[in-house]
């Protein structure tokens, strides 16, 4: 018989010492050997580190200790030891006790030990990890939170899609905004949103393309309900990403935002509205300033010329040429009326009339100026309401009306001209509704917004003047209506004009025959231009009256305490502190039984004065001069 190995056994010893060691010097874990029956007969350093038990406080006891009161009532102690010795392997993760009663989270190992087929014990390895198990329940908590968050968010739709676009998350604001229940749409591709042009267009593809590729993706625009309705959408898409930067998905948030597209509408509409009537307004002030000059000058041709007409005598060409010349005074006054309505400086002479008869009684004239190739069709309700407006500025704007929209259709076509009542909201109240639709060749957007500027044509050089228009922009605003345009290129135009419908009141008018009538006394002239000055002065002489003339309010109320005064005629524009309405005012006050004519070419204050006195239009006739004095005698 052969003695053991000195040698062998030495290192054995030594393999056991540093195995002793190393598991004591395993201070993160707590390694231990059991017996079969679960008692401890081996205990490590980082075993009492973690649990708090000396070795020789704890070997030799059951390890059922380290259970909380719960799990031994459950049984799990032996579960364990049950487990390992059937399976060869136990693991869990759950609270065990320390020695000072205070619990830990751990993660648990045991091991069944087995030598020659006998199970001689158990090792137990048990690792604190209370920290890691604390971060991830702040981890779970927070998760849970956004959850709750997004879940209760009801103004946006906050949602999660797949690399591929279908959609794996939904929240409340998603089913409130979109009408879909979370059953009904997880797994559904997001492009459904989407209106067909939209996915037939790869709206959809390209949206998470963009995403992907810079980062985000933002717009605006229509999307769709499960109700098939539309709402205009604010829409952010962004890509989400792993640790390793691997695409897992994208992020959607999706708002609805058409109250605030229609309010923005809304006020972008008011915006133009305001920019279009300064726009108005100042060209309404610059045509009246022209207005005003160019009447002066006419009322001097004018004036003048009735002299000559009276003193030509009989020779065929002086009076050809006489009638030439009257007629394009008659032309240039009728451009500066139309300038004067479209900057609303025009006096006007409301009445209350029907509008289908005064339509009918136009017919003819709107029949001749239509020619042979376009046919004119009424459709005129038979009781409309009245409105008070100007017969003649009504009539013109009917004819401008007319006229443009036969220049639109050089084929020949169809004018169809409507009359009806209407309620509206916007402006608000009763109306009467006049159109004027044309099969023409349509108005180009970018035109539309200028066809009421004043001088504004697209007829060729010498073929408009670029103020029909304009007269009945100025002619419905005056009478405190509305004008608008629909047109569309290569359809027609249609032009509506509302009119306000009128009270109870009525206007009274009265028609006066072109006559002249003698006067006799003496005129007080008033007038700061001397071209105007002599030509009216001779106008009034021809009259029969004894003129006066002065050139400014003071020089007048001089004159007029030298007496002999019968009869004021004034411009109502004139230089220094008074015009000629003050003038009236301080005449009627010193001298209330002194008649007063006012005169003026234009002049805001004429709306003021024309309720007070009467004013004769410049350029005006000996008849209509004539019959202006003739009245004040009366």
């Amino acid at each position: 018989m052969q003695d053991d190995d000195p040698t062998q056994d030495t290192a054995q010893l030594d393999s056991e010492r540093n195995f002793r060691l190393l598991l004591d010097g395993l201070v993160d874990y707590a390694i231990c050997m059991l017996d079969p029956k679960g008692y401890v007969t081996n205990w490590n350093t980082g075993a009492e580190r973690i649990k708090g038990y000396a070795a020789s406080e704890i070997i030799g006891r059951h390890f059922s200790v380290f259970y909380t009161v719960r799990d031994r009532e459950a049984g799990l102690p032996e579960t364990a030891l049950r487990t390992a010795q059937e399976k060869g392997k136990f693991e869990i993760e759950g609270w065990r006790v320390r020695k000072d009663g205070t619990e830990f989270r751990s993660f648990v190992v045991i091991d069944a030990l087995y030598e020659d087929g006998e199970l001689i014990g158990f090792a137990k390895i048990t690792r604190d990890i209370t920290e890691r198990y604390k971060a991830q329940q702040a981890l779970l908590e927070s998760e849970r939170q956004f959850r709750l968050l997004v879940s209760g968010v009801t103004d946006y739709a906050l949602y999660m899609l797949d690399p591929q676009g279908n959609i794996v998350s939904w929240n409340a604001g998603g089913e409130r905004i979109k009408g879909y229940a979370p059953t009904e749409i997880i797994g559904q591709h997001f492009s459904r949103f989407y209106t067909p042009s939209d996915q037939a267009d790869g709206k959809p593809k390209r949206a998470l393309g963009i995403a992907q590729t810079t980062g985000r993706y933002e717009e605006e625009g229509w999307r769709v309900r499960k109700d098939g309705t539309f709402f205009w959408a604010s829409v952010v898409i962004d890509p989400i990403r792993d640790d390793t930067g691997k695409l897992i998905g994208f992020a959607k948030i999706t708002r609805d935002i058409t109250e605030r597209r229609e309010a923005q509408i809304k006020l972008e509409k008011m915006q133009r509205q305001l920019a279009e009537s300064q726009k108005m307004d100042a060209l309404g002030q610059l045509t009246g300033g022209i207005a005003h000059d160019f009447n002066n000058i006419l009322m001097i041709v004018s004036g003048h010329l009735q002299t000559l007409k009276r003193s030509m005598g009989a020779d065929p060409r002086l009076a050809r040429a006489v009638q030439a010349i009257e007629h394009a005074t008659d032309r240039g006054a009728t451009l500066t009326n139309q300038l004067l309505t479209f900057s609303r400086r025009q006096q006007v002479n409301p009445e209350r009339v029907d509008v289908s008869t005064l339509v009918r009684s136009v017919r003819e004239v709107l029949d001749s100026g239509l020619g042979r190739d376009i046919k004119l069709e009424l459709d005129l309700a038979p009781q409309t309401w009245p409105v008070v407006a100007d017969v003649s500025e009504f009539e013109t704007a009917l004819v401008n009306l007319v006229i443009n929209a036969r220049d639109a259709m050089p084929m020949g076509g169809i004018v169809r001209v409507t009359a009806k009542n209407i309620q509206c909201n916007e402006p608000s109240g009763e109306f009467v509704s006049i159109s004027v639709v044309d099969t023409g060749v349509g108005i180009a957007n970018d035109v539309v917004g200028k066809i009421f500027d004043p001088f504004f044509t697209t007829k060729p050089v010498g073929k408009g003047t670029g103020l029909g228009l304009s007269q009945v922009h100025g002619f419905v605003h005056q009478a405190g209506g509305t004008v608008t345009v629909e047109s569309e290129i290569g359809k027609g135009t249609q032009i509506t004009i509302l009119l306000p419908r009128a009270g109870t009141e009525r206007a009274q008018t009265e028609m006066h025959m072109p006559q002249i009538t003698s006067g006799s006394g003496t005129v007080l002239l008033v007038e700061d231009n001397p071209d105007v000055a002599s030509a009216s002065a001779e106008l009034l002489t021809q009259l029969g009256y004894a003129v006066r003339w002065v050139a400014d309010a003071e020089s007048a109320l001089n004159e007029l305490e030298r007496n002999g005064i019968d009869v004021v005629f004034s411009d109502i524009v004139m230089p220094g502190p008074m015009d000629g309405f003050s003038l009236a005012e301080a005449i009627k006050a010193k001298f209330p039984q002194l008649p007063i004519l006012l005169t003026t070419g234009y002049s805001q204050a004429a709306q003021e004065a024309l309720r007070k006195y009467p004013i004769l239009r410049k350029p005006y006739r000996i008849h209509e001069l004539s019959r202006a004095l003739a009245e004040l005698a009366h």
